[in-house]
């Protein structure tokens, strides 16, 4: 069929997870239930950093940062698939559909540099504490996340431009919760070869090379904790980045677990329901990790909310 014989697409079709209406309940309060939390989470660690004088540090700059684009990433994806359950409507426009595909994986590549910025950060931390100050200065800082935002940026306009040359025909079912770029090309009538081309070359770029930045930047750190002689200091020192390693874990972990899941089982319907992990999950539990893990935090939370139960002692009476 040429492509001058299509039709222009208006909407496509997000399948979700089941079309069994007696689990629509359970998924629409089981997603707004993570939602919730991951946003009230996430701003307790912005407003934790932000209030307190004594986190206006590089590392707590950059947590900041990730809290925003997480509540950004999530807010992509859910509220629209929450939306759809409510009104069991499952269309979502051709613009609706770009739009949240190139918002998606603006704030997906951010949590991405982001997280190989805070690696960077805790290597020069441990293993050049006495040029810490110097080198993570305000102006690196800041430079280093608008790199981030600007090059996550350009990616996400690429393909989306990418795929906007595409055409597609009848069969506009997204078996997803949400526009997922690989699941769109496969639906495109079109040829695919160089939006498949530039999808694997920056895979392995932006994910390959960050993710090596990580494993780097803690080899040396691993390096400089085994050469502190006593047990406490490199519990110390370990205990800096331990937050920081659980979420890239997590992050990486589900990330990859998910893609090659997909590729081995070759089921939509397994990818959709695997790819919460990354999507919603991760963000959810990213604050439980920091908060938990980090005196620092714990501490302005506890004041944060005597001087808010305080208030309400006094107003009460």
């Amino acid at each position: 069929m040429e492509p001058g014989n299509l039709t222009g697409v208006s909407e496509f079709l997000l399948l979700g997870f089941s079309e069994e209406p007696a689990l629509q309940p359970l998924i629409f309060g089981l997603f707004l239930s993570m939602y919730l939390v991951t946003v009230l989470g996430n701003l307790l660690i912005i407003l934790a950093v932000t209030s307190d004088s004594h986190l206006h540090t590089p590392m707590y700059f950059f947590l900041s940062n990730l809290s925003l684009v997480d509540i950004c990433f999530t807010s992509t994806t859910v509220p629209k698939m929450l939306v759809n359950i409510q009104t069991q409507n499952q269309v979502i426009t051709y613009e609706g559909c770009i739009t949240q595909m190139y918002f998606f994986m603006l704030f997906g590549g951010l949590d991405n540099f982001l997280l190989t910025v805070m690696a960077y950060d805790r290597f020069v931390a441990i293993c050049h504490p006495l040029h810490y100050t110097v080198i993570m200065n305000p102006r690196l800082c800041g430079l280093l996340v608008l790199v981030s935002w600007i090059t996550s940026a350009l990616h996400s306009l690429l393909e989306s431009l990418l795929l906007l040359r595409l055409t597609f025909c009848t069969d506009l079912e997204i078996p997803h919760f949400f526009c997922e770029l690989n699941q769109m090309v496969q639906l495109a009538c079109s040829d695919t070869f160089l939006n498949n081309m530039v999808m694997y070359f920056v895979a392995v770029l932006l994910g390959g090379g960050p993710l090596a930045g990580i494993l780097y930047s803690y080899s040396k750190i691993v390096s400089s904790i085994r050469a502190i002689p006593s047990a406490q200091g490199k519990y110390k020192a370990f205990s800096t980045c331990a937050s920081h390693l659980s979420v890239v874990s997590l992050f990486y972990g589900t990330s990859l677990g998910v893609y090659l899941s997909s590729a081995a089982t070759h089921s939509s319907h397994s990818s959709a329901a695997a790819s919460v992990l990354y999507t919603v999950v991760t963000p959810m539990l990213n604050p439980f990790i920091y908060s938990l893990r980090n005196k620092d935090i714990k501490r302005v939370l506890k004041t944060f909310f005597g001087m808010a139960g305080t208030k309400g002692t006094i107003i009460l009476r």
